[in-house]
């Protein structure tokens, strides 16, 4: 069967995720017929999962399981979520396949939400704690931005360290009909509860302050 990995790729991957603290679980959401980079989500996802045995990988069909869909505000395939050890959802979503230089914050998510700290200053985890409204963080990339991985990542963490925070990743070209709506015309291109917008891969700060101010 062919392989989406190289044996050379897939050991770095190993080798990078071998301080990972807890077990994860991806969660993929796919669907029968017509389903752009379906294939490749689920190719990429196994393999990974097959090089580390704190990670569990399970499939399920949008249509078939749209109740567990509805639960993970998932409405978009190929779409999947990291859970943590005891299957909690912390808000961390990827919608199309994160290869390319995406794979970047594919990767970190696996890490972080296996456990491992952040090491942010206690001044900011508390600017983190303190966000006390619902926030959802669209971020916009494409695969061959190199800018991209970092915003997701802040987003991921964003979501990680505050439970009224979602953060998903969208692959601009894979969902067109989404691009336009949020009219990108350049990535990362960052949407905060529908409204509020950043381009780039700011810094945390920026995030933060756009959170404050909702």
């Amino acid at each position: 069967m062919n392989q989406l990995l190289n044996q050379e790729v897939k050991e770095q991957i190993k080798e990078f995720l071998n301080p990972m603290s807890n077990e994860v679980t991806f969660l993929l959401f796919t669907k029968d017929g017509h389903c752009e980079t379906c294939l490749e989500t689920r190719m990429l996802l196994s393999e990974v999962a097959e090089l580390n045995h704190k990670i569990a990988f399970i499939e399920k069909n949008i249509v078939k399981d749209n109740e567990e869909a509805k639960k993970y505000g998932i409405t978009l395939t190929p779409s999947f979520v990291i859970l943590d050890k005891d299957n909690n959802y912390k808000g961390v979503k990827f919608n199309g396949i994160p290869a390319g230089h995406e794979i970047n914050s594919f990767l970190t998510a696996i890490l972080d939400m296996s456990g491992l700290s952040f090491e942010l200053d206690q001044e900011t985890l508390d600017r983190i704690q303190k966000i006390n409204k619902k926030v959802n963080i669209k971020v916009f990339v494409t695969l061959s931005c190199p800018h991209c991985p970092g915003a997701v990542s802040k987003a991921h963490r964003l979501a990680m360290l505050n439970q009224n925070i979602e953060a998903e990743m969208i692959e601009a070209q894979t969902f067109p009909d989404m691009s336009r709506k949020y009219k990108v015309s350049g990535v990362p291109k960052i949407v905060i509860n529908e409204k509020h917008e950043l381009v780039g891969n700011q810094p945390l700060e920026a995030f933060l302050n756009e959170l404050e101010n909702l």
